[in-house]
């Protein structure tokens, strides 16, 4: 059976942290079906360095 191609890996940043004026970044990777989602992705993750749940967006 093929494989289908529809979905793709993308890279989550947190949009809180560059203003926080802390190093480092917090970055998650995820998948998404480019079919059912053609825009960018946004979802709330867990920033470990900023110790709450900040929203990331898709930069890749």
């Amino acid at each position: 059976m093929a494989r289908s191609r529809n979905r793709i890996q993308v890279i989550m940043e947190c949009t809180e942290h560059k203003d926080s004026g802390k190093p480092g970044t917090s970055r998650y990777i995820t998948t998404k079906n480019k079919k059912n989602t053609t825009d960018r992705l946004e979802l709330k993750k867990f920033n470990p360095i900023l110790n709450k749940v900040t929203l990331h967006k898709e930069i890749k």
